[in-house]
């Protein structure tokens, strides 16, 4: 028998027989590296925004900055590895955004 337990989920209790283990998921610390990593995009589009006009340019050239600047960016980076654009996408607030996923979601296949 497996027992799979999240943190900050209820527990429940049981007779258990047989062997036993565990696997803990800490999804917050996941949550937290997220909210940073769109916290550094937004910042990031922000500040573009003030040399460059139109969304899609805006988006463009924030991949360009990530790419050329990577460990500026780890967190981000982080979320692409583990899969995270669409919840990345999620806690985006600016109207680049889903240019910028798009983007981000080719230069991740590639």
């Amino acid at each position: 028998m497996k027992i799979n337990n999240n943190k900050n989920s209820p527990v429940t209790s049981g007779n258990v027989s047989g062997n036993v283990s565990g696997n803990t998921y800490n999804n917050s610390e996941q949550n937290r590296n997220l909210a940073e990593a769109a916290k550094e995009i937004q910042q990031l589009l922000k500040q573009l925004e003030q040399s460059y006009t139109g969304n899609f340019q805006i988006a463009t050239k924030a991949i360009e900055h990530i790419e050329s600047k990577p460990k500026r960016f780890p967190k981000t980076l982080n979320a692409l590895k583990a899969g995270s654009i669409q919840a990345l996408e999620q806690l985006l607030n600016h109207p680049a955004s889903s240019f910028f996923i798009g983007a981000l979601e080719e230069w991740h296949k590639n």
